[in-house]
């Protein structure tokens, strides 16, 4: 019984963030930069390096 009283907190908590952050969601998705040709390749290439990075570590130990 102690404990129920904060959970209602953070449930009221959560659906009030979740209110409050749902329009500036939607004009951040409506508004955001479209991507093009050239943009994976420069999110895959550190994303392979830091999973070759931590292999390498992996290894080592």
């Amino acid at each position: 019984m102690d404990g129920d009283w904060t959970k209602i907190l953070s449930a009221i908590l959560i659906i009030g963030w979740i209110i409050f952050l749902w329009p500036r969601a939607r004009h951040w998705m409506n508004n955001s930069p479209k991507a093009e040709a050239g943009d994976w390749q420069a999110v895959l290439l550190p994303l392979l390096l830091v999973a070759g990075f931590v292999l390498l570590l992996i290894m080592m130990v």
